[in-house]
């Protein structure tokens, strides 16, 4: 019996102890810890296995991530103060039916819960979803979510286009739809939507972003001043807190800046309506009307007008500055000007045009009223104000034709032929051939003074009369004028000076002088009014078809307006451009009087009179009575 115990001392004493009790404690935590460890695999497993899915949401939910936060968009801002582009929300909305509790015994209470709250509230949710959505009855509501919850969807779109945010708050006010989306299954989608609340005014100059705000802008402003207006992105990640996840901010996204443009809503308008009225009546193709002021080059209004195949006009280009066509007359200003400035001839400068035919190295020059008789002997001043072909390349083949680069070096001097670098992209650069470059023929020199043989935007023939009307200072066009961050400005864009002096203030004199009597006298004169003085000049020139050149099919022809008022004191200048089929076709009465119009209009719109002119004349002004007799005061007043 001795061999079973294990004599120990304890204090002093000697106790005894069983072997097999010993043993069999330590069995028994082996067994315990055993089967902890048996519990905490099987457990493992379980989790990694049957309830992977589920851990993984949870995961996914709560991984400490950093977050990209999108700033606002900035404004586009009109010169006189109105909102021409913003970002605005817009929502879609959904509903989860089905109950989103793990838990059998909790889903199926929590799905009862539900369903007895969407029964009790689903007249109340429809009657109000129909106020919203007149277009949508209470019944097709009714049934339409009805239908959701047979379908047990956990995401039914319950309307089927986006909403405002003024919509989707009103939206959250229903019943069921106002709890939160856990308990009442109701939820919204955003969208940055880009708005303009002036619709088609200006569209194109103000450009597009495409729907995905990671691809930012298309064209126009929103894509020229893009890093401006899209503003810098933030960062946050997800960090608990008190039992609760947050969104901790570690960079916190900046806004874009807002953009005032040069754009004038008003004029914009008047512009577009008076452009639109002329194209349905002519049943043309495209039209272009740009407004300028004259001293800052600044854009106050660019119209670009295409019909589409429903018959309606719309903007879907830029054609003000990328059409490359040939200007026709408008041209021969610049011609004309080439000449005076080289001494070759004077505004008294006689031409004989003839019957207004004349051969030009193996081709017939013409005059449009060739057919009958002709113009014969012209000076310089009226074979502008008549826009004699004839007379203009005659002027420039005789003087010129032995050194043609001469004439193009004048051309150069005034800077028509360079491109302007506007702020926006998609200009055209003109195309201004010298003798050196191929196909320069002999035809070329007299049929580009008349605006032929050459592509100038019309934005580029704008500034071309701007500059005439600046006192020979070419600026730049411009579109934005300032960049504003939280109401103050951060940044101007100043006006640009292109060429300081086009020409002498001799030339400069005799051509102003020019273009005035070719609206009073000549065949401009539908483009004048009797409120002021209007100087430019008309264009009208057969529209190239490529290869083909002018001879296939139907011929479309380009009238056009270019010029500048008041004449004294130029205040805007401006170009009307129009695209038509067949004849007739005439600048001064088709495009002219659409030019006329529009100067009326916005010169009414920007008058400014002295406050003395509003005083009545017909009043009578009593002078305020100090002293006397009240009596003999009011007889007098009678009397």
């Amino acid at each position: 019996m001795r061999g079973r115990f294990v004599e120990t001392k304890k204090k002093g004493k000697t106790v005894a102890v069983n072997k097999k009790n010993i043993m069999t404690r330590y069995f028994f935590v082996i067994v315990v810890m055993a089967s902890v460890g048996i519990a905490i695999v099987v457990k493992a497993s379980f989790t990694m296995f049957a309830e992977r899915q589920y851990w993984q949401e949870v995961a996914d939910r709560f991984v400490k991530e950093n977050v990209t936060v999108k700033p606002n968009r900035g404004n586009i801002i009109s010169s006189d103060g109105k909102l021409m582009a913003s970002s605005l929300p817009e929502y879609r909305i959904y509903m989860d039916f089905m109950s989103g509790e793990r838990d059998e015994k909790k889903r199926k209470k929590d799905q009862a819960r539900r369903d007895s709250l969407l029964k009790a509230n689903l007249d109340s949710i429809c009657i109000g979803l129909h106020k919203i959505f007149p277009d949508q009855s209470v019944a097709h509501f009714k049934a339409h979510l009805k239908k959701g919850r047979q379908a047990k969807s956990r995401n039914y779109l319950i309307y089927p286009k986006r909403i405002s945010y003024i919509q989707y708050k009103e939206v959250k006010r229903l019943p069921v739809f106002c709890l939160n989306p856990y308990k009442g299954g109701f939820k919204g989608l955003a969208f940055n939507q880009r708005k303009k609340p002036f619709g088609s005014l200006g569209s194109r100059t103000l450009g597009d972003v495409y729907a995905d705000t990671a691809k930012g802008a298309k064209n126009g402003i929103e894509l020229a001043f893009d890093t401006l207006l899209k503003g810098r992105d933030g960062l946050t990640h997800r960090q608990k807190v008190m039992n609760k996840y947050l969104n901790i901010v570690d960079k916190a996204p900046v806004d874009g800046c807002d953009l005032i443009t040069t754009l004038d809503v008003g004029m914009q308008d008047i512009c577009e309506k008076a452009l639109v009225d002329k194209l349905k009546e002519l049943n043309a193709s495209v039209g272009v009307v740009v407004l300028m002021e004259v001293a800052t080059g600044e854009v106050k209004a660019i119209v670009n007008m295409m019909k589409a195949n429903d018959g309606e006009y719309y903007e879907m280009r830029n054609n003000a500055i990328s059409d490359m066509l040939e200007p026709g007359s408008t041209f021969k200003t610049a011609s004309i000007m080439v000449a005076l400035e080289d001494g070759k001839i004077t505004p008294d400068y006689i031409v004989d045009t003839g019957n207004g035919q004349k051969p030009m190295h193996g081709r017939v020059m013409k005059d449009h009223n060739w057919h009958r008789g002709g113009y014969g002997k012209l000076t310089v001043t009226e074979i502008l104000g008549v826009s004699s072909n004839v007379g203009t390349s005659t002027i420039i083949d005789n003087f010129y034709s032995g050194n043609p680069q001469k004439f193009v070096d004048g051309l150069k001097r005034m800077s028509i032929d360079q491109p302007l670098r506007l702020q926006i992209a998609g200009e055209g650069k003109p195309n201004i051939r010298g003798p050196k470059e191929r196909y320069f023929a002999k035809t070329t020199l007299p049929w580009m003074s008349i605006g032929y043989e050459t592509q100038v935007p019309p934005i580029n023939i704008l500034t071309f009369y701007n500059a005439i009307a600046n006192n020979g200072v070419a600026v730049r066009p411009k579109f934005v004028k300032a960049a504003m961050k939280d109401g103050e400005i951060i940044k101007e864009f100043n006006t640009e000076v292109i060429n300081p002096k086009i020409c002498s203030d001799k030339t400069l004199t005799q051509i102003r002088e020019i273009l005035q009597k070719v609206v009073s006298e000549g065949l401009a004169k539908p483009a004048g009014s009797k409120q002021f003085h209007v100087s430019g000049k008309t264009g009208t020139a057969q529209i190239s078809q490529g290869a083909a050149g002018y001879k296939t099919g139907r011929t479309n022809y380009l009238v056009s307006f270019c010029g500048y008022f008041p004449s004294e004191a130029p205040k805007y200048s401006m170009i009307v451009s129009i695209q038509k089929p067949g004849l007739p076709a005439s600048g001064g009465l088709m495009a002219g009087s659409v030019f006329s119009k529009i100067a009326e209009r916005v010169y009414a719109k920007d008058l400014r009179l002295p406050l003395a002119y509003a005083i009545d004349t017909n009043a009578v002004v009593i002078p305020d009575v100090k002293v006397g007799e009240m009596k003999e005061t009011r007889r007098c007043s009678k009397n």
